[in-house]
């Protein structure tokens, strides 16, 4: 089992978490950006990034567009 995965989940929502927090500042000195650039730019798996890119859509805080084979990401302000 990954480690993210022990103790009942508490780790994995942590590290959603701190990713989301880190996804949101990548957009708010960047600016908008596609799916593919943001894996790019941030140095975390690309499935941690979706989880968390999910949690800030679902809370409001980021506009997710498809364009084309990618998705546009902006901050919802």
């Amino acid at each position: 089992m990954h480690e993210l995965f022990k103790k009942g989940g508490t780790k994995m929502i942590i590290e959603i978490g701190i990713v989301a927090g880190d996804i949101w500042h990548y957009l708010d000195q960047q600016g908008a950006t596609t799916l593919t650039s943001l894996i790019s730019g941030l140095d975390k798996p690309k499935d941690l990034i979706l989880m968390s890119l999910g949690w800030l859509a679902r809370e409001g805080h980021v506009i997710l567009q498809k364009e084309g084979q990618d998705y546009s990401i902006a901050l919802r302000k």
